[in-house]
């Protein structure tokens, strides 16, 4: 696992990142130093080397949930949380829940979006995160999911058309697009994959419909300091159809990559059998 994350740390300063790489966290140390002795041109550099610091544990968080999961991948066998065959996809049938809701969202280049665009078109599997979540069985535990997605959409030419993954945060006070771009880089491959949005809002005013619409339950911790994060939330993973229709809600208990593959390829079976009607 640590042999993994170190490559990918490898590749993203290989590529001239510059947050992720060695001469930013330099530049961090010589901005710390300096600040005692000039207050003033340390004042703007300081800050920025936190966020990137901060930045740098989010997307750690990521890697060790990708990494975690990658066994998964490799071997679709029964595991401990998920002690069950998976089924086969298209043999079973999965109904409307309800329509996906709509809302104004902020994509991770600072442009404003209408949830709906992301939600039509291509079977989409959406996250409610928040960056800064530590908690094991939460936001890293489904981004590692939807990684382990990507990384199959990527050896999966058909799937990686028809597929959209969205990450989509609820705290748009920590979740800027310059972070939300940031947590998107482990997300970045070589090889042509599945669509991934990572997507905040402007505001909680623009947050709490889409939250309300869709039962994303989140609130406030009473420690803000609390190690796994300052927000209380449920895990909810959305999985709709080419239509913007909801058709399957995962839980911590139900996020199993198996059965979130099995339902995609059943909704692409499906819809490429009324096409051809």
């Amino acid at each position: 696992m640590n042999h993994r994350i170190e490559s990918i740390r490898k590749r993203r300063a290989g590529a001239g990142t510059s947050w992720t790489g060695v001469g930013s966290e330099a530049r961090c140390r010589v901005a710390s130093r300096a600040e005692a002795d000039r207050p003033r041109s340390a004042a703007v550099a300081s800050p920025l080397c936190w966020r990137r610091r901060g930045i740098r544990a989010a997307l750690l968080a990521f890697a060790l949930a990708v990494a975690g999961s990658s066994a998964i991948a490799a071997n679709p066998a029964r595991t401990p949380d998920h002690d069950y065959d998976a089924p086969k996809p298209g043999s079973y049938k999965l109904p409307v829940i309800k329509p996906a809701a709509d809302g104004e969202v902020l994509d991770a280049q600072g442009r404003f979006l209408r949830l709906r665009e992301l939600t039509r078109g291509r079977v989409t599997v959406m996250s409610f995160i928040y960056t800064r979540c530590a908690a094991a069985k939460a936001c890293p535990m489904a981004t590692g999911v939807l990684m382990q997605l990507h990384q199959h959409s990527a050896a999966d030419p058909a799937l990686a058309k028809q597929l959209r993954l969205i990450s989509m945060s609820f705290d748009p006070e920590g979740d800027t697009p310059e972070r939300m771009a940031a947590y998107s880089a482990l997300a970045d491959g070589r090889k042509p994959a599945a669509e991934w949005r990572f997507l905040t809002t402007a505001s909680q005013a623009r947050l709490q419909p889409i939250l309300a619409a869709y039962g994303q339950a989140v609130n406030r911790k009473d420690n803000p300091n609390d190690p796994t994060g300052p927000l209380n939330h449920t895990l909810r993973v959305f999985l709709v159809d080419r239509e913007g229709n909801i058709r399957n809600i995962y839980s911590s208990g139900t996020l199993d990559p198996r059965l979130v593959l099995a339902d995609i390829r059943t909704l692409m079976m499906e819809q490429n059998t009324t096409a051809k009607k």
